[in-house]
């Protein structure tokens, strides 16, 4: 993790460095599409006596400042990732609740268009796309292997 790095964007966003939002970057980092609880116990290993608010307020304050994207697929708790600004989407398993990313389907900026956004200008496309990743699907083979 390059920590200057971070404490470079972290500034620049007018954002204080501190060392709980130093350690839910680095825990984003290394657990993309992650919840809070997630984050909450990676942190809990680097910093002892975090508290799962703390956690929540900071995983926000990189929301609102733009460091992390928080997504939100239904039937699951907010998921946090550090890959931002690149419209990007993601394919979430019915099954287990994996999520993986989706670049851009046109390549630029909405990747969809509306056909009437009554008066607004669009900025930005959210897809999700659902189905069954590999490893539910080699589970769903092995326990039917003659279904098609």
């Amino acid at each position: 993790m390059d920590t200057a790095h971070l404490e470079n964007g972290l500034r620049a966003a007018g954002l204080r460095v501190t060392s709980g939002r130093l350690a839910v970057l680095g825990a984003l980092a290394e657990r993309p599409h992650t919840d809070a609880e997630t984050v909450f116990r990676a942190v809990l290993a680097e910093l002892p006596g975090t508290s799962i608010q703390s956690v929540h307020n900071v995983l926000g304050d990189l929301a609102t400042a733009g460091l992390v994207r928080r997504i939100e697929p239904a039937g699951s708790p907010a998921l946090y990732e550090r890959r931002i600004g690149d419209n990007h989407h993601h394919v979430v398993c019915t099954s287990c609740g994996a999520v993986a990313d989706v670049d851009c389907v046109v390549g630029h900026t909405p990747c969809l268009t509306p056909s009437d956004a009554s008066g607004f200008a669009v900025s930005t496309a959210e897809v999700t796309f659902w189905g069954l990743c590999p490893s539910c699907q080699q589970r769903a083979a092995e326990v039917s292997p003659h279904a098609e």
